[in-house]
């Protein structure tokens, strides 16, 4: 039998959670054997993937119209005719969806990912525009269980499936800590205010004693805010504690290295750095936002989950990471274990079910 035909697309391959998915979802679908595509619309190729890469930026460098890109796109798809299409992209104009779900994708089955709580970013707000593009495809699936039910209560779909996030332990053993001259909390990601809420992670660390037990806090990562958040830092008076290190596309030497990491985001999906934090054995402290969180932390078993928008919980729980060696030692040698579901290997099992079903 011939290998089915897969096309995962995506954004870039770097400078996020999301598309390192991607990336992710690529090795894993090689090792079953299937045969990968990636198609990504932006030249940033930073992670490690398997599988033939189409770069749309890159073909349509002398010719950068959208008709262009249509046409290539087009006959990308006809020259492959991919079995199943992984959809990864933010979804947010409804014609230009309609064109990729009722056409460029209707003789493949379409596996449309929904990566977080924020359902505007995949899914049109009226429940029939929503229904002309999904209500046929071949699953709609959401990275977590609150995304999940949030989609069937907003638009009763009945072909929404929950897979997880998969993490490659196997890439983490291999990193060693960075040696750093200071001890550090970490956050890394996307600086952005509008989801991630950087603000209350430098209310809640200056709120703390972390400054006093000298433990400084390292912000690995860039984005629309990082001029806006270094001036909030001076205005709270912490600019010699607080250090932005750039962004990295390897953080785990950081993450290995780190007390713990914190995580203050007013929504997300499923967060790549919850679970990539708890691989490299590095105990986690996060809002309880929608959604991800209360699907990965087990509350004073491999971190602390508190209550969002809650400065002293905040910081009462940075304090008690800090303060408390045994529980602290406790939480760290847990953390591993509770990710274990989560390996690669674990996540491949549910996508080969998906992908082989109706064989």
């Amino acid at each position: 039998m011939n290998k089915k035909k897969i096309c995962i697309i995506t954004t870039a391959l770097g400078n996020g959670g999301a598309e390192k998915f991607s990336a992710t979802l690529s090795s894993l679908l090689h090792n079953l054997g299937y045969e990968v595509h990636i198609l990504v619309t932006k030249n940033i190729v930073e992670y490690n993937y398997n599988g033939i890469l189409f770069n749309l930026e890159l073909e349509t460098k002398k010719t950068n119209s959208t008709l262009n890109k249509v046409r290539l796109v087009k006959n990308y798809f006809k020259q492959h005719q991919f079995d199943f299409v992984v959809d990864n992209r933010t979804r947010v104009r409804f014609f230009k969806e309609l064109y990729f779900y009722k056409f460029l994708f209707r003789n493949t089955k379409a596996i449309p990912i929904v990566h977080s709580y924020n359902l505007a970013n995949y899914l049109p707000k009226h429940k029939f525009l929503a229904n002309i593009l999904y209500n046929n495809v071949h699953k709609i699936v959401a990275v977590s269980q609150e995304i999940k039910f949030e989609i069937e209560k907003a638009y009763q779909f009945k072909n929404v499936l929950t897979l997880y996030n998969p993490v490659d332990i196997r890439e983490i053993n291999k990193v060693e800590p960075l040696k750093y001259p200071d001890r550090f909390i970490l956050f890394f990601g996307r600086i952005d205010n509008t989801s991630k809420n950087i603000k209350l992670l430098l209310d809640g660390y200056k709120n703390s004693i972390l400054r006093e037990k000298a433990v400084k806090l390292l912000i690995l990562g860039t984005g629309k805010d990082l001029v806006v958040n270094k001036k909030y830092v001076e205005k709270l008076g912490i600019q010699n504690h607080v250090v932005f290190t750039g962004y990295n596309p390897n953080p785990y030497p950081y993450v290995k290295a780190a007390l713990f990491t914190a995580l203050t985001s007013r929504y997300e999906g499923f967060p790549m750095s919850l679970i990539e934090s708890l691989a490299c054995g590095t105990p986690v402290v996060s809002v309880d936002c929608k959604s991800g969180p209360l699907e990965i932390i087990i509350n004073k078993e491999n971190g602390l989950l508190v209550q969002n928008y809650n400065i002293e919980a905040l910081s009462h729980a940075f304090n008690m990471l800090i303060e408390n060696e045994e529980f602290y030692s406790s939480c760290k040698k847990k953390t591993k274990e509770s990710i274990k579901h989560l390996a690669v290997g674990e996540v491949a099992l549910n996508w080969k079910k998906l992908l082989d079903e109706n064989n």
